[in-house]
């Protein structure tokens, strides 16, 4: 397929680079920075634009991989008549982009992307069209990109985008505080990396609730009790640690 990517942020980069590495052909990049939007197209053999009103006429697939909040204002900008218009977003409806054509879904990568990755990660896509034929080709290009696509209308997205968000913002976050933690308590984060990938390949092969462990669910209070200890001059971690303590409880209590 011709491409024409709308965007020049971490999405429109690593699909940018997964586009052509599968022989689809970008012929256009459209952002508002000029310097982003020259280095983003020089990466990926095209031209590039700033101006929505000179994006290129003779793509078959045009992309809008922005911000959630930027979708149906750019869509709003756009005129295609009947070209296939799909974005990225995953909490966003496809029909705001109705507004610029008769034929538009959704190509939503599930994965956590940044730019100045290396290699390529494993991207799942969840994909929608207004239409049968729509979502037909959609679901096409979308296989020639990923071995993991799903069909998903908006309220399916949505609740995928909450779990993603629970699995991968949250659980960053947790990181973030281990490690601030680890910093004033003068013990060294990077001890905890091994532990941190173990736990999560063990989810290739079990259910998350049959790998779980730690003092919550053997129900050793007395761990428990020295760890709160610990927390008193770190009152927010103290009350998330509770918090989850409880929850764990509450999920691995014996069922009578």
């Amino acid at each position: 397929m011709r491409i024409v990517i709308i965007g020049t942020g971490n999405v429109a980069t690593i699909l940018g680079k997964r586009f052509l590495a599968a022989d689809h052909e970008i012929v256009q990049v459209c952002g508002r920075n000029q310097l982003h939007a020259e280095e983003l197209a020089d990466a990926l053999s095209a031209s590039f634009t700033t101006d929505l009103q000179h994006c290129n006429p003779h793509a078959d697939l045009y992309v809008l991989a922005v911000s959630d909040t930027a979708v149906a204002a750019i869509a709003s900008q756009l005129q295609l008549n009947n070209k296939l218009v799909v974005h990225t977003a995953g909490a966003v409806s496809k029909d705001v982009l109705s507004a610029c054509s008769k034929n538009y879904g959704i190509l939503y990568p599930l994965q956590s992307l940044r730019s100045e990755l290396n290699e390529l990660p494993d991207i799942p896509f969840l994909v929608d069209g207004n239409t049968e034929d729509d979502l037909a080709l959609i679901t096409e290009f979308a296989n020639s990109i990923s071995n993991q696509v799903q069909q998903a209308g908006d309220e399916q997205r949505l609740k995928l985008h909450v779990a993603a968000v629970l699995v991968s913002n949250f659980t960053n976050h947790l990181y973030a505080l281990a490690k601030a933690y680890c910093l004033q308590e003068h013990v060294d984060f990077n001890m905890l990396l091994p532990l941190i990938t173990s736990v999560a390949e063990r989810l290739h092969d079990y259910e998350p609730v049959a790998v779980q462990t730690g003092p919550a669910v053997r129900n050793d209070d007395a761990t428990i009790h020295k760890h709160l200890a610990l927390l008193q001059q770190h009152p927010a971690l103290k009350t998330m640690y509770i918090m989850f303590t409880e929850s764990i409880k509450k999920m691995h209590k014996p069922k009578l």
